[in-house]
């Protein structure tokens, strides 16, 4: 896909992830709507340099874990910007617990945020793609999605259903030219990282990640924009993290 005068709506793109890749599809030519539930002056930041681009970009205040602030984001993106060409969910947040001590509260917050946003948004969003028969989707899932990690069980689950969500999906909208695909990061380093201690960050960096760094948002940006613009790759999940997936000691 050409992102020339395309309509990209992010979701948590005020900071991280998000933010690097507003940039990213920016630099392509897409204009952008940033959709975050915290607006800030990160957010200004990102649209300042979005519009030196010469791109459109507009922000909207909005929880997508709530399904009318997901209809609405997609609702307010095409009528302010006139459609949905491209769709990236990378809002998101860590959910912390073990089985006895997550609470059923967080538990269903896990996927209120990480899946069923997936769920409103899409629905929304792909009768727009299906008008123009083309239409890309990227969702953000994580190496916690295919790896048990001690003492984040939600998170692990619902990052664990964004591959199958992808590939269902995928299948499903393959016959109106719309792609959807997901990306799994390993470590990066944005403020989702900031809980770890010095000694976790170390003996990431030494002992748990191949290329002995953490990863940048910009690393994973750039993957989504390849996912975005190759209209040959539909249905894949793809690991963003140094070797960390594929490691066995």
């Amino acid at each position: 896909m050409k992102l020339d005068g395309k309509v990209s709506l992010i979701t948590g793109g005020a900071g991280g992830i998000g933010a690097a890749t507003a940039l990213e599809l920016a630099r392509l030519g897409s204009h952008i709507m940033i959709v975050d539930w915290r607006i800030d002056g990160r957010v200004k930041e990102v649209k300042d340099k979005i519009n030196c681009l010469g791109r459109s970009c507009i922000v909207l205040k909005a929880d997508v874990s709530v399904p009318a602030d997901a209809t609405r984001s997609v609702v307010e993106t095409a009528a302010q910007m006139g459609t949905v060409d491209v769709l990236v969910h990378a809002a998101g947040g860590s959910v912390r617990g073990s089985l006895f001590e997550v609470t059923p509260e967080k538990w269903c917050g896990a996927f209120d945020i990480h899946v069923h946003a997936i769920f409103h948004l899409c629905r929304a969003a792909v009768p727009f793609m299906k008008k123009k028969k083309e239409g890309a989707i990227v969702l953000i899932s994580s190496a916690a999605g295919s790896r048990g990690c001690i003492g984040a069980i939600a998170y692990g689950v619902a990052k664990g259903a964004v591959p199958q969500f992808a590939r269902s999906l995928a299948r499903e909208l393959a016959d109106d030219n719309i792609r959807v695909n997901a990306v799994a990061p390993g470590i990066i380093r944005t403020p989702f990282q900031d809980y770890l201690t010095p000694e976790q960050v170390r003996n990431n960096i030494e002992n748990r990640i191949p290329l002995h760094r953490e990863g940048k948002p910009e690393d994973v940006a750039e993957l989504i924009a390849l996912l975005v613009t190759d209209d040959f790759i539909t249905g894949e999940t793809i690991a963003v993290d140094g070797g960390m997936a594929m490691r066995i000691a």
